[in-house]
């Protein structure tokens, strides 16, 4: 019972009960209207046949008077289906035809009768309803009346079994639609007891858990997706806090304590002006450092929630690769790497500059900064062309590269090879390129470079035609 009760308070329910109750009353009004209509059409071609049999009949009486007129009718009225013909003195009293008897007061008005009267056959057993007709009454100058009409026996069963179908189909169809009705409702309300399930999971703080989708992509399904992406856009902010939380614990302990050990020391020297000077400035460049990464944990911050969408707008790539080169080539070329560019012109896309620049630059440092490792002279290009109508903003090295089954690894936040950590850094420099991707509807791509043997790493930032 409750959970009848339950399903009678669904929308669908609500809403397949409103359809249902119009649909009833319309489907009774198309009863009506249709037998109406049959009831209307049958009078009208009754009276049509009446009228063009007293036509026929005026005709013989104008040739030969009532004589000819009583031979007419009385052949006429033994002829199988026929009309009803009576022929009655100025009293009333039938003379002739296929009628016994008529219901009173029908003879006494000439002109077309409004409403169905009663009238007996011949021969018709007695106690036996009498059978119903529309007839037509006239006056002849003699005062005798002319009665001719047509039974309603079959167009009363013509509309009675119009009546009887259009009730049955529309018996079948309320039938139908409230077994439609239940099976609606009933789906609903499993579906919303499914996601109500996934939903109290959810609140336990299990975000694994996703809303039902049953591939019928209805509004259920529609819903379902939305707030599935939702969530797992939540669950993946989550566990980059905690990601975050953990790295910061572990991370930035170390510069932390080199801090406090620098001023430990610093108090437990000699006290000499130039000893304090240059432990003032060892920890100020600790403290530089740790305020970069500082500053680049709170950017990829800005960039994943999306706080630089209001700022987009076209961006000339071409420029931006141009000026990257300019700013870098003197840096490659004190540090003995060479730096060379391949970069298309017009490469126009929507995002945003400061944003991609910043991007570009990560990049690049980090190639300088690997590259020293090369086998062979180190070497850096920058690229810039469309790829299969995507804008693909590359930087190529040939430093050693990073394993294929680490490249899922680096692009998270302070996550550092082995190798690199000799190297300065703060292992964030990935995780905001990505990070500045996604906010563009791109990606970020790090691949083998197969070009030579000596060619490590390549970084690909790919814009797709939508950003």
């Amino acid at each position: 019972m409750n959970r009848f009760s339950a399903l009678l308070r669904t929308t669908a329910v609500r809403m397949s009960a409103l359809y249902l109750g119009l649909f009833a009353i319309c489907a009774v009004a198309l009863v009506f209207y249709v037998t109406d209509l049959t009831s209307s059409l049958l009078r009208y071609q009754t009276r049509q046949v009446v009228q063009d049999e007293l036509q026929l009949l005026g005709n013989f009486y104008r040739r030969g008077g009532v004589s000819m007129l009583i031979g007419h009718i009385d052949r006429r009225s033994r002829e199988p289906g026929a009309n009803l013909y009576t022929i009655a003195g100025p009293n009333g009293e039938i003379l002739a035809g296929n009628v016994q008897s008529l219901q009173p007061g029908v003879l006494d008005i000439e002109g077309w009768t409004d409403r169905p009267f009663s009238y007996r056959r011949f021969y018709q057993p007695e106690g036996t309803p009498g059978h119903a007709a529309l007839a037509e009454v006239i006056f002849l100058p003699n005062g005798m009346r002319v009665l001719v009409g047509r039974d309603l026996g079959e167009p009363t069963k013509f509309r009675t079994m119009v009546q009887r179908s259009l009730a049955m189909a529309l018996g079948i169809m309320v039938f139908g639609a409230l077994v439609i009705w239940f099976i609606i409702g009933r789906g609903a309300l499993q579906r919303i007891d499914r996601v109500s399930q996934a939903s109290q999971k959810i609140m336990a703080g299990d975000l694994s858990q996703r809303l039902p989708v049953s591939g019928s992509r209805d509004e259920f399904d529609r819903l379902s997706e939305a707030l599935n992406a939702m969530l797992s856009r939540i669950e993946k902010l989550n566990e980059g806090l905690r990601q975050v939380s953990d790295n910061i614990a572990h991370d930035l302990k170390t510069p932390l304590t080199r801090l406090r050990n620098k001023a430990e020391a610093a108090l437990a020297g000699r006290e000499d002006t130039q000893a304090y000077r240059s432990a003032m400035e060892e920890m100020i460049e600790e403290s530089d450092q740790l305020i970069r990464t500082f500053n680049a944990l709170l950017m990829i911050s800005r960039v994943e929630a999306g706080a630089a969408v209001a700022e987009m707008n076209d961006v000339d790539l071409t420029q931006i690769a141009r000026d990257a080169e300019e700013l870098y080539e003197p840096v490659a070329e004190e540090a003995g790497i060479r730096l060379t560019a391949a970069i298309e012109s017009g490469v126009v896309i929507n995002g945003n500059r400061e944003l991609i620049g910043q991007a570009l630059t990560n990049l690049i440092d980090n190639a300088i900064k690997y590259c020293t490792d090369a086998k062979g002279p180190p070497a850096i290009e920058l690229r810039l062309d469309w790829e299969d109508g995507s804008a693909v903003l590359s930087v190529l090295d040939n430093g050693p590269g990073i394993p294929e089954d680490m490249r899922a690894d680096v692009v998270k936040r302070f996550v550092r090879l082995d190798k690199s950590r000799t190297k300065p850094g703060t292992g964030l420099g990935l995780s905001l390129v990505e990070a500045i991707m996604g906010l563009h509807g791109g990606r970020l791509e790090l691949v083998n470079c197969e070009e030579s043997e000596q060619c490590g790493l390549c970084a690909r930032m790919v814009f797709d035609r939508r950003s």
